[in-house]
Order: C-alpha cells, then structure tokens, then sequence
C-alpha cells in the first residue's frame, strides 16, 4: 500500500498552519453569513481536535461527516487529517433507508451532522455520539470545555484519512480510501486546472463527495480564498460572482445548464470568470459551444472519479481531454491488450492520487489494485497526439446530473413491494443531465395509476430524489439472458 508522496507538495492541514502564521488576517472563504480567516480556520481546526480528543476519537477512528457545505463542515475535514481520525462524509441528499447500511458498516465513533440531515439517521438505532449543529444533546457546543490540546501526534502520510463512499456495479455501495498521501496529490493536481493562480474560487460543489473535498483542500493549499455555498443554486452562484469577483468555478454540467438559462433571464456581471471547468460526466456539445458566448470564457471538460484524477482538459470542445503530468494511462481490449490509436479501448491509469483501494469494514480491506493500474471501467480512444476521447461506459452505472447511480439499488427497492413482480432499471440519454432514469415494471394484476403511485411512493421513502426513476413503464416481461440476467441492451427499446 506504499505510494510515494510527491515532491514539494503540503498538506492541507501543513498548508493551514503556514498561512496562519504568514497570512493570518487573509480570508480563508467567505461563507453564508460569515468571513473566515487563516488564523480563525486555524482555531477551530484546533478546537476541533480537542472536541475529537475529549470525545475518545482516537487515531483510525472513524468520525461520520454529514453537511452540506458550512464552516463546521470545513474545520471537521482538516481536524480529522491532524489528528488522525478517518473522515468519513455521507451524502446530504440520502434517506435513512441508504444511511442505516452505510453508518451500520461504518460504525463511526462520532457522527457530526446537521438538523436537516440528522433528520434521516434519528430513526436508526445508534452507537455512536452524535453532534447536530455542532451542539451536544444537552445543546452546548461540543468544542467547549473540551480539555488541552492534544497531544503532539505526527500523523502518518500513508494512513487511512478519508472513506468516499461511491455507487458500485453490485448495488452495495463501496468506500474508497484515500490516505494522506493521495488526498494531498488529489488536490495538487488542480493547479492543472488553474487554481492555482486564482485570485477567488467560486465552489459550489458538495464537499461530501470527492470533486468538493479536493476543490477545498487544493484552495487551501494553494492559499486560494473561497466562496463557499452551502448547495449549488444558479442565482445564488451568478450573484456571488457578481459580488465578490470569482474567478475560477468548477461544475457539474448540468450546473453550467442552469446558469446559461438563469444568465440569460436576469444577466449578472460575470466579467470576472477566468477559468470554469465541468467534470461529473459528458458536457452537452451545445452547452460548451453557447457557454462563451454569453461568459467570455471557454468551458473545459477534464475526466476524474473518487478513485483518482488522471486527465485534464484539452484546448478544444467535446469529451476530451489528456493526461495530467505525472500520470500514466493504458488502453486496453477486453482481453487486457494495448489497443492501436484511434480504436476505443478501457481506460486503465495510475497516479500519485490513486485510491489505495476499498474500505469493507473494520479490518477488512480490498486493494483497488494488483499491479498499480486502476481499471477505470470507462472506453476512449486516443486521437493523433495525447488526446482521449471518451467514447462510453463500460459499467452499468446510471450518470444523473453527475451522480453515479446503481440501477441495481433501485431495482432492489421496487422489488420489495408487494405487487411488483420484476423490475429493470437503465439510463437514458438527455442532453442536460447526461442520463435519466427509466424503469420498467413487470406487477401483479392490472397496472393503473394507483398501483403505480403506491410503488412510486413507496421507493421515494427509501431513495433519494435523484434517484427516483423519471420514466417508468409496465411490461408483459423483462428481458433476461441465458443465465437469468436481465439484458440490459434490449431494455432501451421497451420505451
């Protein structure tokens, strides 16, 4: 599980500590209703140690991060790092159906969460302490009163730091780990993006998933100052541009969708934008071509995932990109094979920033690796130079919007109600989300609208509303392979 640490690089928490002392005054990010400084977010980064400390977290314990992103958010992540503890940030858009599996493997020593979000993990039996708005159950906060600073600890750079949990093919959720090491060579690698010579960074993505968390991190440090909203929404993004001259932005494509139409309906000043970069999944031809003319900059697309950053952005538009400096790429057939140049084949690459594999439970892990090449799951094709197009996805998973979304967890929950009889879950093409969801439904007796909202009412209980299906249809029988597996090819045309 050895990687090597890059060279000249800091960590985030290594990072904090010398602005504080260097650029104390400096802001860190501006919040919702508030400025933070170096030396502030230093402080409570320290307060936040002691709170772990006088809590019984210890080094490898596991403390569950659920926020949207708020400052408490921000000093959890990096008290986390100092001390030791395994950051452990759950999606902010999950019901309790999604969450009691994930805190069950988990088993956090602290869950430190929101109002909004405790909401969904009150129902479920804990084990561990929880702190909602940063306040005990007897309403103090947590960080008061909460012993000396703890003891001076070198926090090894190899050590597990953070769990992402991501979509996988299986329909079981799966943590990627990444330690120390990979989570700073993460972040570096957005000075390929051009955060580094930023002067304010505009960032809107959830810091509970992995392009949010390294966005933050690299900010630091690169001593980038920040905006940072709580959630995206497109007027509150044009508005802060407007306000506080960002120039840097990274988003979701269908992010960028909502600010061309939101632009076009109430114009903000937008002079400011130097650099805005879309990631998640395949950005609409259309959305790039008309993104210039109406912001005067260029929207890039780059390839990353929770297990690694591999590629950046090329000087053209479309879904390319190239390889990052310091990354090795391969692509293969299905036999494992190198394909000629121009033929689609699976991406296969390694980094600095690569997962050191998949967190199962306690003492229990899975190496992402054999041989140190990661097995991407999606198919490109290299053009004339170092150009990779990507061409589609080798796995099954469903991209709404950005978010990776198993069509098994959902076939799962229509399955267990009562009157459906099968079920089959796929995407569809759309030009703003990348995909939609459909399902097809096989049920018991005649299918009208009551039977269908019962079933649909009953899966939105247990599934987040980005995974509730767009379209579905009841058929007279799904189809299956020779070996019991739904076809999935021959699903599209049941629509």
């Amino acid at each position: 599980m050895h990687v090597c640490r890059p060279l000249n690089v800091v960590t985030p928490t290594e990072a904090l500590d010398r602005l504080a002392a260097v650029r104390p005054s400096h802001i860190a990010f501006v919040g919702k209703q508030e400025i933070w400084t170096y030396r502030h977010l230093a402080n409570e980064v320290e307060r936040v140690g002691r709170a772990l400390a006088a809590y019984g977290v210890r080094p490898g314990d596991r403390v569950a991060l659920h926020m949207a992103n708020v400052p408490l958010l921000a000093a959890s992540y990096l008290g986390c790092l100092r001390t030791g503890a395994i950051a452990c940030p759950l999606g902010i858009r999950l019901k309790t159906a999604e969450l009691r599996p994930l805190l069950q493997r988990l088993q956090p020593k602290l869950y430190i969460g929101e109002a909004e979000t405790y909401a969904h993990v009150a129902g479920i039996d804990p084990t561990w302490t929880s702190i909602v708005g940063g306040l005990t159950e007897e309403g103090t906060d947590w960080r008061e009163n909460a012993g000396e600073r703890p003891a001076a600890r070198t926090v090894e750079v190899e050590e597990l730091a953070v769990l992402l949990h991501t979509s996988g093919t299986t329909g079981k959720p799966k943590f990627v780990t990444h330690t120390l090491t990979t989570l700073t060579a993460a972040a570096d690698s957005w000075k390929h993006l051009g955060l580094g010579e930023a002067g304010v960074a505009l960032h809107c993505l959830p810091m509970v998933h992995a392009s949010g968390l390294f966005t933050f991190f690299a900010c630091i440090m690169f001593g980038v100052p920040m905006v940072l909203l709580e959630r995206f929404d497109p007027d509150a993004v044009l508005d802060a541009i407007e306000v506080h001259r960002c120039d840097w932005l990274l988003g979701l494509p269908f992010m960028f969708h909502a600010l061309l139409q939101r632009q076009k309906e109430h114009p903000r000043k937008t002079d400011s934008l130097r650099m805005c970069v879309t990631a998640g999944d395949v950005c609409p031809a259309e959305i790039q071509q008309e993104f210039p003319h109406l912001f005067g900059v260029p929207l890039r697309s780059f390839w990353a995932s929770t297990e690694t950053v591999g590629l950046t952005f090329c000087q053209r538009f479309g879904a390319v990109s190239r390889p990052m400096p310091g990354t090795q790429i391969r692509l293969v057939d299905d036999k494992g094979a190198p394909v000629p140049r121009g033929v689609a084949g699976e991406l296969l690459l390694r980094s600095a920033s690569l997962s050191v594999g998949y967190w199962e439970g306690p003492a229990q892990f899975e190496p992402l690796t054999s041989d140190g090449w990661f097995h991407t799951g999606d198919v490109m094709r290299q053009g004339e130079e170092d150009e990779i197009w990507f061409v589609s996805r080798k796995k099954d998973l469903i991209v709404r919007g950005g978010s990776n979304i198993s069509p098994i967890e959902i076939e799962t929950v229509l399955l267990s109600h009562p009157e459906v009889q099968d079920a089959a879950v796929f995407g569809v093409p759309d030009a703003i989300l990348g995909q939609r969801i459909a399902a097809v439904l096989q049920v018991y007796g005649d299918a009208d609208a009551l039977v269908l909202k019962r079933i649909l009412d009953s899966a939105s209980n247990q599934l987040a509303d980005y995974k509730m299906p767009d379209t579905v249809k009841v058929v007279s029988t799904i189809p299956r392979n020779a070996l019991g597996k739904i076809d999935r090819k021959l699903l599209p045309a049941l629509l």
